[in-house]
């Protein structure tokens, strides 16, 4: 399902079943320790198991992946990517950086946000905009697809910058019938930023998961330092 939504140069996994915890590499089983419940466990497991196999299709072999600051993941050099998981599913996805400067991807259930949710994460202008789309397409839930898109936006965003992307600083519009979605940064997320302000992705929606995606394309003046044992995807 995911690969659906991406660009034939980044390499994706996804698992709707988990693996033990002996697919782990020694460094992540250290990470992973013994502090987190069962559930958190499966996840941290399978999704670093999807992060091998997307890896192995653009030729980076078998390397831990560590969480680094705000638990972002830390692809091996000349590597970027973004994990996932929600309930029943996990993914990953990979690109070498002369082909993405960034990647971000975000499941969550197809479902309703719960509570007063929506007020925290909407602008005022993307809730109108929700309004329109709920009454237009109501087979799909606008208010988690939002928030997903957003996720998935900040993923590509804080690998860039390091830098904290609220909610609300960022404004979503999507194409319902084309199946992307626009998303761009407000004025006051940070003065010069070294990133882009405006996004571009796609979405996908099953009867009980959404996911959303975006890829940041690598510019002329990306900085290009594939690994040597890596070599671009043929597809």
């Amino acid at each position: 399902m995911l690969e659906l939504i991406l660009p034939t140069a980044v390499a994706c996994a996804e698992s709707f079943a988990d693996v033990p915890e002996s697919t782990l590499l020694p460094e992540e089983l250290e990470a992973l320790g013994t502090a987190l419940h069962e559930g958190r466990r499966r996840e941290f497991t399978t999704v670093r198991h999807c992060a091998r196999r997307a890896l192995a299709d653009i030729g980076v072999p078998p390397v831990p992946v560590l969480p680094g600051e705000r638990g972002a993941p830390v692809w091996p050099h000349g590597v970027v990517g973004s994990m996932t998981h929600s309930a029943g599913y996990r993914a990953a996805a990979v690109a070498l950086d002369d082909h993405a400067r960034a990647v971000g991807i975000d499941a969550e259930p197809h479902a309703a946000l719960p509570g007063r949710t929506l007020g925290a994460v909407t602008r005022p202008e993307e809730r109108e905009r929700l309004a329109a789309l709920a009454a237009d397409f109501p087979q799909v839930h606008w208010d988690r697809l939002l928030f997903c898109a957003k996720e998935a936006v900040y993923k590509a965003w804080f690998p860039m910058t390091r830098r904290r992307l609220g909610f609300r600083d960022a404004s979503v519009t999507f194409d319902p019938a084309g199946g992307t979605f626009r998303a761009a940064v407000v004025e006051g997320a940070g003065e010069e930023p070294p990133a882009p302000l405006v996004y571009e992705g796609r979405w996908a929606a099953a009867p009980h998961l959404l996911l959303a995606a975006v890829v940041v394309p690598a510019g002329p003046a990306a900085v290009r330092n594939r690994p040597d044992h890596a070599t671009p995807p043929t597809s």
